[in-house]
C-alpha cells in the first residue's frame, strides 16, 4: 500500500565556572519540563545487563557507532539536568555517545544502568510515543521526513499524537511565521525541498508537538553556512518566543556553544566538564583538548 495512502487514512480516523565532571556538585530538585539523566551507561547489542533497547527483537539491527570499543559501553555514568527555558549543548568528538543520549531520552533505546526523568517523574522505561505525549520531541539526524507527503502533510504528522491534536490547525499557523518559506511550500513533495528547507520541516514537524523539549541532533549536517547561521537564528527566537527548551547535539562545537546558555562536554562516553557555554567557547585550553578547534 502506498506510503501516503496508508497515512492519509491514519489522519481521518547563573554558574561561571568551567566543572570538571570529577568536581560536579548536586543539583537542586527537579522543576517542572527538566530533563535529568541520574549515572546513565548504555552499551549495544549483546552483553548488555539489563534491555538495552525499547524493542529487544530490534537487537540485530541496531550497530554500535562505538563498536571498535572494547567493552562496548557507549555511555559511561553520564549524568546532567537540562533546564526549562535552557538551551543546553552537548558537544563533543565524534563517537563521544551525543547521539545516543537524545535517542536514550526519546525512548528509542533504554539504559541499561541509570534512570531518566523528565519532570519528576522517570521515563527510562517508557515507551517512545508515551515519552511524545509527555512533552518531549526529536528531531533526528538527517532530518528522517516523508518524501514522497507534501510539506503540509508531514507537518500534520507533528501533531497527530493524542497531546497535540486538538491544536493542529493553530500550530500549524505557528510554524508558518517561524518559517514562512514552509507556507510558500505547503503543497510540495518534501522530498522536493533544498537540504535547508527540509532541516526547517523536520524541526517545524517537532515543534507541531507543542513540546515543553526539543531534541535537536546535528541540525546543520551538510548545510550551507549561510543556511545554518539562519536555521540556528529561528531556533535562537523558538527557544524565546516559544519558550521551548532545547538539547543540541552539534558536531560544529563554536556554533552550539554560542547558542547554548549552558554546555557539556562528552568523551568516549564520559561527561568531563561542564559549565557556562560561553565559558567554554572561550577557553582555548578546552577547545583544543576536547573540541577540535
Amino acid at each position: 500500500v502506498p506510503q501516503r495512502q496508508v497515512l492519509r487514512h491514519q489522519f481521518a480516523d547563573d554558574e561561571r565556572e568551567i566543572h570538571h565532571a570529577d568536581d560536579h556538585q548536586p543539583d537542586p530538585e527537579p522543576l517542572r519540563g527538566e530533563v535529568a539523566f541520574e549515572g546513565v551507561w548504555f552499551r549495544y547489542g549483546a552483553g548488555r545487563r539489563s534491555a538495552g533497547l525499547a524493542d529487544d527483537s530490534l537487537a540485530g539491527e541496531v550497530t554500535s557507532p562505538l563498536a571498535s570499543i572494547p567493552d562496548g559501553w557507549v555511555l559511561r555514568d553520564v549524568s546532567f539536568i537540562a533546564r526549562p527555558g535552557q538551551t543546553l549543548a552537548l558537544v563533543g568528538h565524534t563517537g563521544a555517545g551525543k547521539t545516543t543520549i537524545l535517542r536514550v531520552i526519546s525512548g528509542v533505546v533504554r539504559p541499561t544502568e541509570g534512570k531518566v526523568t523528565f519532570a519528576g517523574r522517570e521515563i527510562s522505561a517508557d515507551p517512545p510515543h508515551t515519552i511524545v505525549d509527555a512533552g518531549i520531541s526529536h528531531v533526528p539526524e538527517a532530518r528522517q521526513l516523508f518524501p514522497h507527503m507534501t510539506v503540509e502533510e508531514n507537518l500534520r504528522l507533528g501533531a497527530y499524537g493524542r497531546r497535540a491534536r486538538p491544536r493542529m490547525a493553530q500550530s500549524l499557523d505557528e510554524q508558518f511565521v517561524f518559517f514562512p518559506v514552509l507556507a510558500a511550500r505547503r503543497k510540495q513533495l518534501a522530498g522536493t525541498l533544498s537540504g535547508g528547507e527540509q532541516q526547517m520541516l523536520a524541526i517545524s514537524r517537532a515543534l507541531m508537538l507543542g513540546p515543553r523539549l526539543m531534541l535537536l541532533d546535528e541540525p546543520s549536517f551538510g548545510l550551507a553556512p549561510l543556511i545554518v547561521q539562519e536555521i540556528f537564528r529561528i531556533m535562537r527566537r523558538i527557544n524565546s518566543e516559544a519558550k521551548v527548551s532545547m538539547l543540541l547535539v552539534e558536531q560544529n562545537a563554536a556554533l552550539a556553544l554560542e547558542l547554548a546558555d549552558h554546555a557539556y562536554v562528552l568523551e568516549t562516553g564520559r561527561v568531563v566538564m561542564s559549565g557556562k557555554a560561553a565559558d567554554i567557547k572561550n577557553d582555548e585550553a578546552i577547545r583544543k583538548s576536547y573540541l577540535g578547534y
